[in-house]
């Protein structure tokens, strides 16, 4: 079936009403009670009965309460208090709803179920009862509500306001996809990662502040092609920095997915002209690893009682499907007779177990420790400890990349219609795709699966889009794409429903890092996410609106915007920061470098309110910036700093700041964040 015909079924489907689901009728609740922590509210938990479905209340104090609830959306389904391990500073959901004057809504979604739209059914009860208890505590009225979902998340907060009526009044989905994202997202990034291998640090030095700027410099042919292929699929050059923290992402928690639906693909890659791997000169051919050896002793540990760790509750849109393979705290390893090659490429390796009574089972690897192979965190799709238990000491096995490599290029005989603009680089002048298609696509299959439907672009109420510019899981493009099938429905009112804005220097991940690499780097964009739900409410329930989308245009996959604030619009402040006078200052040690930033607020946005420096890389930014607004409303400033370097080497100091648009520095819920890099080498 094509996205089109499912996008046309789905659209003559009635919305749903929560009213007339009779599985949704006998709410409770279990838990009524006053709580200090993290901030003063009355917590409420509850469920359906006869149903997995449960929910949790934070109403704040009736004093404070200003008539409408936020309510967040997980990737993955199965919490409803995931909020309660998120309460330090911006991050804190709770905190933030209570402090704005509304009330939060979480639930599990429906928790696991073979049913696609259960997700946006118990969601859409839960909401609805939610309004229930408000009147119960503040009077009559019927609060707004408002939801907010990211990554996968975002699939099912654009799916919830698609499949529903008179539920939600606004969403903002955030670092959202295509209904072809998954897998193919990872699988191009894959593959890059492994051609490019040790070029990664070049390009990266290419593409910072003072670099060359031409990332392609000293790559061969191979790798020139694998960094434009990703490149024009969408990955920003500029999240290579992170190469080493972003791996292979959610593709270990993926693969078992593909391998069901498509498991001929596997046979075909090696087998079939077209594809990568039945080039035997090719790099994929080179790499596979076919390891025959036996197993010495079996490590296999008990499996331990589940508990609800901090990790499993963390919800967070990079953490969520992290939490689907990190189930077992103790992981069983196998001692081999000879360990692999010393220089194998064993990422995403499987052990198959060839002979004895486990024989037929495919285990992925973890890692190789010696001659000792542990079992990779994601084992439990393929097997159980108690088929592990059948593995014996004499069984022969086979360390086998196959499958890993094959899956690396997937997204060549994936080629959508032509909407998916990125899959232009691999079709042929006429249109027609250069390499052989699989005959169905799977990232819609995977899209409806988790979200309940395919996005449509036709939706109730209004919607805020939040999309990274640096996000290196759901490219950025993506969200232009979504954009494009609103006004497909909308039309010349689109501007009256929806707006997209992108958030420089921000990847996908909408938890705060400790990552002194990655702070140095990048911003939180939680603050302009908090924003957005604000600007919302007040374009739904006062008729204010929010500030223009960002101004961007799509160039060969890359979303590309105004150097000027003015011109760039959205809500994020743009920072031009020099080195005596520009990108690369060349000093000897002890010598004064003057640093000089120009920091504007696009229009209607706010104050610049806050700059700290980091002039060493130790992340810290414990600088105050002295700040010099340059025009009556405070959008403008000018911040000037001076340093010297003791030792030698290569430096790259970096300026963050903020706006705020009531111009309220304590506020850190809605400081919108930016940051600005320059090098400086002391000789």
């Amino acid at each position: 079936m094509s996205n089109q015909q499912s996008n046309k079924q789905q659209a003559v489907q009635p919305l749903y009403a929560p009213s007339e689901d009779a599985q949704f009728q006998q709410p409770y609740i279990d838990i009524d009670e006053w709580r200090d922590f993290p901030v003063r509210h009355r917590y409420m938990h509850g469920g359906f009965a006869d149903t997995a479905t449960r929910f949790s209340f934070y109403f704040p104090p009736k004093e404070t309460y200003t008539g409408r609830f936020f309510q967040p959306v997980y990737p993955v389904q199965g919490s409803e208090h995931a909020s309660q391990s998120q309460v330090e500073g911006v991050d804190n959901k709770i905190g933030f709803a209570i402090s704005s004057g509304a009330y939060m809504v979480e639930t599990n979604m429906g928790g696991a179920s073979t049913d696609p739209t259960l997700v946006y059914r118990a969601s859409a009860a839960v909401a609805e009862y939610s309004r229930v208890k408000a009147v119960e505590l503040y009077g009559p009225h019927r609060p707004y509500g408002y939801i907010y979902g990211g990554s996968g998340g975002g699939f099912k907060t654009i799916s919830f306001m698609e499949n529903t009526t008179g539920v939600w009044d606004g969403a903002v989905p955030f670092v959202i996809g295509t209904p072809m994202a998954i897998p193919n997202v990872f699988t191009a990034r894959v593959h890059a990662m492994r051609i490019l291998k040790n070029k990664l640090p070049a390009i990266i030095d290419a593409i910072e502040p003072g670099g060359s700027g031409d990332m392609y410099a000293g790559l061969n042919e191979e790798e020139r092609q694998a960094l434009e292929e990703v490149t024009k699929m969408g990955f920003p050059p500029k999240a290579w920095f992170a190469y080493k923290e972003i791996g292979d992402g959610a593709l270990t928690v993926l693969t078992p997915g593909v391998m069901q639906a498509d498991p001929g693909y596997f046979e075909d890659f090696w087998t079939v002209s077209g594809y990568l791997g039945a080039d035997p000169q090719s790099s994929a051919s080179l790499a596979r690893l076919q390891h025959k050896t036996v197993i010495e002793k079996v490590f296999l540990p008990q499996k331990q009682e589940a508990t609800t760790s901090d990790g499993a509750m963390n919800m967070g849109v990079d953490e969520a499907w992290k939490m689907l393979t990190e189930s077992e705290d103790a992981i069983p390893s196998f001692q081999l007779e000879k360990s692999p090659p010393e220089n194998a490429y064993l990422e995403g390796s499987y052990i198959r177990i060839v002979s004895g009574a486990a024989a037929g089972l495919k285990i992925p690897l973890g890692s190789m420790k010696g001659n000792v192979a542990t079992l990779g965190s994601a084992f439990g799709f393929f097997a159980s400890l108690q088929s592990l238990a059948a593995i014996k000491p004499g069984d022969e096995v086979v360390l086998d990349n196959s499958d890993y490599l094959a899956l690396q290029t997937y997204h060549r005989h994936q080629v959508p219609s032509k909407d998916y603009y990125v899959w232009d680089q691999f079709r042929d002048a006429a249109g027609e795709p250069l390499y052989p298609q699989r005959p169905f696509l799977v990232g819609p299959i995977i899209a409806r699966g988790g979200a309940g439907s395919i996005q449509s672009g036709k939706f109730q109420g209004k919607m805020i889009v939040l999309q990274t510019l640096m996000d290196e899981s759901a490219f950025p493009w993506q969200a232009d794409w979504y954009r494009t099938k609103v006004k497909e429905h909308w039309g010349d009112k689109l501007d009256e429903q929806f707006r997209l804005w992108y958030v420089d220097h921000a990847l996908h991940a909408d938890t705060s890092s400790n990552d002194p690499l990655v702070e140095l780097h990048t911003v939180s964009y939680v603050p302009a996410l908090h924003q957005a739900l604000l600007d919302l409410s007040a374009w739904v329930e006062k008729g204010i609106d929010p500030p223009t989308s960002t101004s961007y245009n799509v160039v060969d996959g890359q979303v590309v915007v105004p150097s000027a604030a003015a011109e760039r619009k959205g809500i994020q402040p743009v920072i031009e920061l020099k080195a005596n006078g520009g990108d690369k200052a060349e000093v000897t040690i002890n010598e004064t470098v003057f640093f000089q930033a120009e920091i504007e607020a696009p229009p209607h946005t706010g104050q610049i309110v806050a700059a700290q420096w980091d002039f060493t890389g130790d992340a810290s930014f414990a600088i105050e910036g002295n700040i010099v607004h340059v025009n009556e409303n405070g959008s403008k400033a000018i911040v000037e700093a001076s340093y010297s370097f003791a030792k030698p080497g290569t430096y790259f100091p970096v300026l963050r700041a903020a706006s705020s648009r009531a111009g309220d520095r304590s506020n850190i819920y809605t400081q919108v964040l930016n940051l600005a890099r320059v090098r400086v080498v002391v000789k």
